[in-house]
């Protein structure tokens, strides 16, 4: 199982705006744009998916730490492991976030080290993680939605829409492509590589 946490703003901008403008229309109403500080709220999600099909994607409150994260690992990951691995023969990945290595969270791992076995994680290399990649397909998605999330929930209604929608295929890819990553990187011997 691969995990982790995504950020999603409300309002995505790039800075810029084009707005097409007769002359006469230069103070319209339609031709004007008003400015949001700071991108607007966002939601944050903690998702997870395997080979075999998308996990769980939770709701986070605010930011996530270590005692909302123990609660999402030991209530709602725990479980589906026990589930689709009953020997104890799954692995679960995360980053080195700091909420992922607090004390009380690595305890957990420990004391639950038979039912799965946690995936190393090298600190300081690229962002090798596959759900990067499905997290940029659910934003790319939201993107294209016309009109645009609105508020909160329907932001967090896309979100939500938009990750049940990623084909098996794209994640099956991803999980499949693993290895020729690694070793990629391992040849580059931490240097650059094109992922």
């Amino acid at each position: 199982m691969w995990s982790n946490e995504s950020r999603f703003q409300l309002h995505h901008a790039d800075g810029r705006v084009r707005i097409w403008q007769k002359q006469h229309e230069s103070m319209h109403p339609t031709c004007m744009s008003t400015t949001l500080q700071a991108g607007g709220s966002s939601v944050m999600v903690w998702g997870m998916f395997s080979w075999h099909d998308l996990g769980l994607l939770i709701h986070v409150e605010q930011h996530l730490n270590s005692t909302t994260y123990l609660s999402i690992v030991a209530d709602q990951l725990h479980p589906i492991m026990l589930m689709a691995y009953p020997n104890g023969d799954g692995f679960f990945q995360q980053d080195n976030a700091p909420c992922h290595g607090a004390h009380i969270v690595q305890e957990w791992f420990q004391e639950h080290e038979g039912d799965f076995t946690l995936l190393r994680w090298p600190p300081q290399t690229p962002d090798l993680n596959p759900i990067e990649q499905l997290w940029d397909k659910v934003k790319r998605a939201i993107r294209q939605l016309v009109p645009q999330p609105s508020n909160l929930t329907e932001l967090d209604s896309a979100i939500h829409q938009a990750w049940c929608q990623i084909p098996h295929i794209t994640f099956q890819y991803l999980v499949g492509s693993m290895p020729r990553k690694i070793a990629t990187i391992l040849k580059a011997k931490d240097g650059p590589t094109m992922y």
